[in-house]
């Protein structure tokens, strides 16, 4: 295990889950998600680099660097295959692991992912990386959910706590200044997408704030989209029991093998 990556493991099962934040959260923001699945599977909910209990992780900020990392740190756990879950920035850190290293992906769910399309909401997610009292993160997580949305006070105490730590405010600012650059995001090619063979499902809220949800248009046709009615960007907060369930549905799935394009000849 690397020593500057912090991974929460919860249940016990012959599968494990692995699961990945969205910029500017912590492991502890999947609680109510990881209740349902630890009763049949291991679960691992990881600190990505520069974020609460990682966030003194070297070179830490681009999503690059954070699937190198987290590849490593199952490699050094002896984890051959695990069920990838990410959301928004962890979303685009999965799909980068499984590109990088499709065998160890048993199945792969993302929530919202980052680098589905370039617009996004730099404005918001700058003003949350700013954001250090609980008020101005609730405010920010209000206006990152969807409208029928309860407030979620302790999703926003906790992102506080985490946020005392010495160089945790500025190390999100750094990186939401990056990461949002000319408010564009970077994009992963849909050639590469269309790579992945293990079962893909991806989730997106109707209402999001901060991710387009046309982001999931135009997918490859075996990846499966759940759009989630009247949902903002904060899906683990805001429909905890529905992403277990997709989760869950998701695990059994099987993979569907890729077939090669036909090469066109013009006459």
């Amino acid at each position: 295990m690397i020593s500057s990556l912090h991974a929460a493991e919860q249940g016990v099962g012959s599968k494990t889950i692995v699961l990945l934040h969205g910029f500017g959260g912590c492991h502890d923001v999947w609680g109510e998600v990881i209740s349902p699945l630890s009763a049949s599977a291991r679960t691992l909910a990881y600190d990505l680099p520069g974020h609460g209990l990682s966030l003194d992780f070297p070179g830490a900020g681009p999503a690059k660097v954070a699937a190198k990392a987290i590849l490593a740190d199952l490699s050094a756990r002896a984890l051959k295959r695990v069920h990838l879950v990410g959301h928004s920035m962890g979303g685009a850190v999965a799909v980068l692991m499984a590109l990088a290293d499709p065998e160890k992906v048993a199945s792969l769910t993302l929530l919202a992912p980052g680098g589905f399309g370039p617009e996004i909401n730099g404005a918001l997610l700058r003003r949350f990386a700013a954001a250090s009292e609980s008020s101005e993160i609730l405010a920010c997580l209000a206006a990152m959910s969807g409208p029928r949305a309860l407030p979620v006070d302790h999703a926003a105490d906790t992102l506080s706590e985490m946020r005392r730590r010495p160089g945790q405010l500025e190390k999100l600012v750094e990186i939401a200044a990056a990461m949002t650059r000319d408010d564009r995001q970077g994009v992963i090619p849909r050639d590469l997408l269309d790579t992945l063979a293990m079962p893909v499902m991806v989730v997106w809220g109707t209402e999001d704030a901060v991710l387009p949800f046309t982001h999931a248009d135009g997918l490859p046709a075996r990846f499966h989209v759940h759009h989630v009615l009247e949902a903002g960007h904060m899906l683990i907060e805001e429909a905890p029991d529905l992403i277990a369930r997709i989760i869950q549905r998701n695990m059994n799935r099987r993979a569907r093998p890729v077939r090669p394009k036909l090469a066109t000849t013009a006459d």
